[in-house]
């Protein structure tokens, strides 16, 4: 039955008597007041006649305390708002923020909470209240939400590794984090309440498990209805800033140890052990982290640990094929020929762009050149190839390493049994259907007709905003085409090439690196509306569980930051210099910009241009957003509270004044991470030093994060997590798409092909006429001679012609003028492209194949993981078993016994 508290409903009559008609901020609508009917929730007592409301205590000048003014009860979860009868400047919703807050704080006591009120010592409208939640309400919630608790200590002998002795050296020391003991774990229920393992009441629930129960309760308790609508949970009433915070505490200071005897200093030692920057070269105390922060945050470091362990053997192999083709440079015929004044010297290459372009030497590309030679060689392709495998190797020896963690952390059967409905979801559940299952009825927030409008709504709208990042990257490809006349036109023109700014500044290059500036910038605007879109169309969709809702959004967030981040380098990779024609027939793009070709030294080196720009902007601009924001703006806040007030303050407020979390916790940093990932996998056959920088930057990047956790932001709730989420299939999709994109880079964009080509068929007889196999005469090969007399009016070149030629050469394989087929592709062009699709077709089986053999060899579950969890299945149910029995068999002999007297006294013989 619901009870309704006469006291709430004679105030609202009142102010509807009054007329104050006020509008409600979660709904955006006027409604008297009166219309909102308070809902207390279970455990409110029909008959009650005022409001709980919270005790009233002073600081007691004990910074550190983590309890009540009593000393006993420990602090839970903190509330924090602002006292309006404190305030200066009154708004007219106060006294409604003010009642929907007392009703919920009566509601908490009601469900068995208790509170605690404290005024700030350096601002007196500011009040914290502090929730305690007792035994019986840990108990009663902890077998609502399925939480696995100690049965009896882990009696299983692990296995020793052989690596043991070589990790030891890295391990964090035991004596100062101590390993946590394992145990057998199961569902808890009060009914077998002597089955646990309960040696001390108070520490029976961990700090972390009391703060997820505290947070179910928050997030569950009602304070309102409005037309049948009910108002419940603490993150509305953060929404409309009824509180201005809620959060666990940090168990002390990360600077120091706490004054208080019975307080760990958890903090303080993940600090010092975890988060300082000298600890970059240790491993992670995951455990720990983990009985700190939960099993979310624990699993998050935890493959963040692992892709930075996996990224050493591709760094090594990565910096490997660099340094074979930085050595291997010198000997690279092609680009000899190039810088040769005999040979690159005496080649005049045609204008690559209309009438404002002039001629120039094919010597100036010699500093391209040299550098194109590290990077397109033969070590690229075995990195490419090694890569391919390394990211199924990486995949594959996860899902053991999280399979070994879903048992160590009792999250095997976690989506099964601990999941909980979110309570945006249930505040939805209008619709009445019947569950085909159990034949019952059930409430749900829309009907099946619902359902395909709001998935086809929210799929066409993740489409139109896809399309409108490829209008921007469109943009970005106009302005390349018009800014290339520009740079044309104004950069020097000299011929000779003998100016520096000519050798390392073409117009090409400057195209190059001011696009990719750009192309940084709109990606980093663009993110931010992005983000705010995908919450809207999440939120719209109404997933069921958080789990459910955080998969939805990585999707989405991830399709958008795909196409932002990625699209600009499939440009340059596949699109650019591909299509453009010859001199006499450019190829027209929106019918007035002629295709824009590659920079003299071939795209490759362009995309590894765009490649380093965006890479090391993005992580720039991260660390900035990430750390030294909320660094900053913690120093300002401590600065005016020191100005403000010398006074001791207290462990909550303390907190208070670090910067929140954000709703979305951890879904930033996966998503950077994850588009790293896609940076050194996708287009890994251009740049292979990817992994090495991905490496150093993670190296930095879990220090980073861990100290932001622990000094800069207040304590995450505590939360339950099976695997990494949507992530894993996310990162298969990206591993899949990796093996064709570098087979396409080497087919396409590098000039791998074409040189193998002449190698073996065009440097000798029939084609060639060197009597064996070699590399001379490549560069003359690949060019095509135009006669100027060709030239259409439209693509002119305003500058005149000097000199006795009549020709002039461009990149392509064609038929010289004069020929019957001139300018149609030759021989040459055929074989070229028979080689690559070939070349494409081997590369990609090859790979596939082996991906397919690793995938099927290394199973996704250890054996030794598989015995421990039937083990420990098979103990459980024996201990619960026993237990049962235990219970029964003393039961039974208690009857019996009764039985047995009842009997005795009937057939004794009387005495005289």
């Amino acid at each position: 039955m619901q009870a309704e508290n006469p006291d709430v409903l004679l105030d609202l009559e009142e102010e509807e008597e009054e007329g104050d008609e006020e509008v409600d901020e979660e709904d955006g609508e006027s409604v008297l007041e009166l219309n909102q009917v308070i809902i207390p929730t279970y455990g409110t007592v029909s008959d009650q006649q005022n409001l709980h409301t919270p005790e009233w205590a002073d600081f007691d000048n004990k910074p550190d305390s983590l309890f009540f003014n009593d000393g006993q009860r420990r602090i839970d979860f903190v509330l924090v708002y602002e006292d309006e009868t404190k305030m200066s400047h009154k708004r007219s919703n106060h006294k409604k923020q003010k009642r929907k807050r007392q009703v919920y704080e009566s509601n908490l006591i009601n469900n068995g909470l208790q509170l605690e009120a404290t005024r700030s010592v350096l601002d007196e409208k500011t009040v914290f209240v502090k929730v305690h939640a007792p035994w019986e309400v840990l108990c009663t919630y902890a077998e609502v939400m399925h939480i696995k608790l100690p049965l009896q200590p882990n009696d299983l002998k692990t296995r020793e590794s052989a690596f043991n002795w070589f990790t030891r050296l890295f391990r964090v020391d035991e004596n100062i984090i101590k390993p946590e003991q394992e145990f057998f774990t199961a569902p808890f229920k009060r009914e077998h309440l002597s089955n646990f393992y309960i040696q001390d009441k108070d520490t029976f629930f961990n700090p972390a498990t009391r703060s997820r129960i505290v947070h179910f309760i928050l997030s569950r308790v009602k304070y309102a209805t409005k037309q049948n609508v009910k108002k419940f949970g603490i993150n509305k009433l953060l929404d409309t800033g009824i509180y201005k915070a809620a959060f666990p505490l940090h168990d002390s200071s990360f600077g120091h140890l706490s004054t208080d005897p019975d307080c760990p200093s958890e903090r303080y030692l993940l600090y010092r052990e975890w988060a300082h920057p000298k600890n970059i070269l240790k491993l992670q105390p995951l455990d720990f982290i983990r009985k700190y922060y939960g099993e979310k945050i624990g699993i998050y470091f935890a493959w963040l640990g692992f892709y930075t362990n996996m990224l050493i053997v591709a760094a090594v192999v990565g910096v490997g094929c660099f340094l074979y083709g930085f050595f291997m440079k010198d000997n690279c015929t092609w680009s000899q020929e190039v810088c040769d004044p005999n040979i690159g010297g005496n080649i005049i290459m045609c204008p690559q762009c209309d009438k404002v372009c002039t001629y120039w030497n094919l010597t100036i590309t010699c500093e391209s050149s040299k550098k194109l030679c590290i990077f397109d060689s033969f070590g690229t392709l075995v990195f490419a190839v090694f890569m391919g495998i390394w990211v199924t190797l990486f995949l594959e020896f996860w899902k053991r390493r999280q399979a070994e963690l879903e048992y160590e952390w009792d999250t095997v059967e976690y989506l099964e049994q601990e999941e909980q409905i979110r309570p945006e979801y249930e505040a939805q559940c209008t619709h009445v259907v019947v569950n085909e299952i159990t034949q019952q009825e059930e409430h749900v927030p829309y009907t099946a007709c619902g359902k395909c409008v709001r998935i086809t709504l929210c799929t066409s709208a993740v489409f139109f905003w896809i399309f409108l990042i490829i209008a921007s990257v469109i943009g970005i490809i106009v302005y390349r085409l018009s800014v290339f006349l520009v740079f044309s036109a104004t950069l020097p023109r000299h011929i000779n090439g003998t100016q520096a700014i000519r050798k390392y500044l073409t117009p090409q290059t400057a195209t190059s690196v001011t696009a990719s500036i750009i192309s940084f910038i709109v990606i980093m605007v663009l993110n931010i509306v992005y983000e705010k879109v995908a919450i809207l169309i999440t939120d719209f969709e109404l997933p069921r569980t958080q789990t459910e809702y955080e998969n939805s959004l990585t999707t989405k967030m991830f399709l958008f930051q795909f196409v932002n981040y990625y699209s600009s380098c499939f440009y340059i990779a596949f699109f650019k210099g591909k299509f453009v024609g010859y001199p006499g027939n450019p190829v027209y793009w929106l019918g007035k910009y002629r295709n824009e070709e590659c920079d003299p030294g071939g795209c490759l080196l362009e995309l590894t241009t765009q490649l380093a720009i965006i890479v090391g902007g993005k992580a720039i601009w991260n660390n900035i957003q990430e750390v030294l924001l909320p660094w900053v703006k913690n120093l300002i806040g401590r600065y005016c509270a020191d100005a403000r007030s010398e006074k001791t303050v207290p462990r909550w407020e303390q907190d208070y004044h670090l910067q929140p979390i954000g709703k979305l916790g951890l879904f930033y940093e996966y998503l950077e991470m994850v588009i790293q990932f896609g940076f050194v996998t996708l287009f890994v056959a251009s740049f292979p030093l990817a992994p090495l920088l991905a490496l150093i930057n993670n190296m930095l990047e879990i220090r980073l994060d861990a100290w932001k956790l622990t000094t800069q932001f207040r304590r995450m709730v505590p939360q339950k997590a099976q695997d990494i989420g949507a992530w894993q299939p996310i990162m298969q999709g990206i591993a899949i798409l990796a093996v064709v994109t570098n087979a396409m880079i080497i087919a396409f964009t590098s000039d791998m092909i074409p040189r193998l080509v002449y190698y073996w068929s065009f440097s000798v007889p029939p084609y060639g006429s060197h009597s064996s196999y070699t590399m001379r005469g490549y560069i003359n090969n690949t060019l095509s001679v135009f006669s100027i007399s060709d030239f259409k009016n439209a693509s002119k070149p305003f500058s005149p012609w000097f000199g006795n030629h009549t020709t002039c050469r461009y990149r392509d394989f064609r038929y010289p003028p004069g020929h019957q087929h001139q300018y149609e592709h030759n021989i040459y062009y055929w074989h070229v492209i028979a080689a690559k699709l070939a070349f494409i077709i081997v590369m990609e089986h090859v790979i596939y194949f082996v991906k397919f053999i690793i995938s099927y060899i290394i199973p996704d579950v250890s054996q030794e993981t598989k015995s421990k969890v039937k083990r420990e299945k098979y103990l459980t149910q024996k201990i619960l078993h026993e237990n049962d029995l235990k219970v029964v068999k003393k039961t039974i002999g208690k009857i019996a016994d009764k039985i047995i007297e009842g009997v005795d006294s009937t057939f004794r013989p009387k005495t005289e």
